[in-house]
């Protein structure tokens, strides 16, 4: 049989690769969105732990930063799909199942990822709260808001417009980080790819078509980011 063109890499016919490939970038995709929430969330209580938390929260959160920033990402993704495996496998032992249960690989993936970038994410929305002019807030309250109403209205606007940026960069970062989640054996394109290469012995096509998906991905996700930018500074007078 002969090995399939560059053109058969790409198509989606019966002989193309264009089908899995899709399939691997969605994966990857999904992993990404699912770790920037993720982190997102952890992020949002790291800095608020960092900034308005009492010296126990605060040095939690200090923590937690200085330890996943230190420690390598496919580590942690390691730590917590074998960590999750034996915890859910001494679940299933004690209502009596045999045998070692694998925590899910998307799960750990997600959690490794999102965990990770939290660590990022902290330091983005700490330093962005930090940029927001402090008479904002003070004329805030000074027209009667509330602490809800101000926090809803004023503060988590700015700070998110400031955050932006920042945010941008990690998902940059989340979206090369998903392809070490294929260790817990999630195909996403990354994956594919490798699978590809190695039934067709055309590596380099395979890694070129994947190298060139990302850059989509990236520049796609990039321009989104930027006009959210746009959108959330209108308004904003610019030097």
């Amino acid at each position: 049989m002969n090995s399939p063109g560059f053109l058969d890499i790409v198509s989606f016919g019966p002989d193309g690769w264009g089908h899995v490939l899709a399939a691997g970038a969605w994966m990857t995709i999904l992993i990404a969105l699912a770790g920037i929430a993720i982190g997102s969330v952890i992020g949002t209580f790291g800095a608020w732990a960092k900034i308005s938390g009492g010296p126990v929260p605060r040095a939690i959160a200090e923590a937690y930063t200085t330890i996943l920033r230190g420690i390598p990402d496919l580590l942690v993704i390691y730590l917590f799909y074998f960590g999750g495996s034996a915890v859910v496998t001494a679940v299933g032992q004690f209502f009596g199942a045999e045998g070692f249960v694998s925590f899910p690989g998307f799960v750990a993936g997600a959690l490794a990822v999102g965990v990770t970038s939290g660590a990022q994410q902290t330091e983005v929305f700490r330093g962005a709260f930090r940029a927001v002019h402090p008479g904002e807030l003070e004329a805030a309250t000074a027209c009667g808001m509330g602490r809800v109403l101000r926090f809803r209205r004023i503060t988590a606007p700015l700070t998110l417009r400031h955050a932006l940026p920042g945010l941008g960069n990690v998902w940059q970062v989340v979206l090369k980080e998903s392809a070490l989640v294929s260790v817990t054996g999630v195909v996403e394109l990354l994956r594919q790819a490798q699978i590809g290469a190695g039934s067709t012995s055309l590596p380099f096509d395979f890694y070129f078509v994947a190298a060139m998906i990302y850059l989509a991905i990236s520049t796609v996700s990039g321009a989104f980011l930027n006009a959210s930018e746009h959108w959330f500074s209108r308004g904003v007078r610019r030097g």
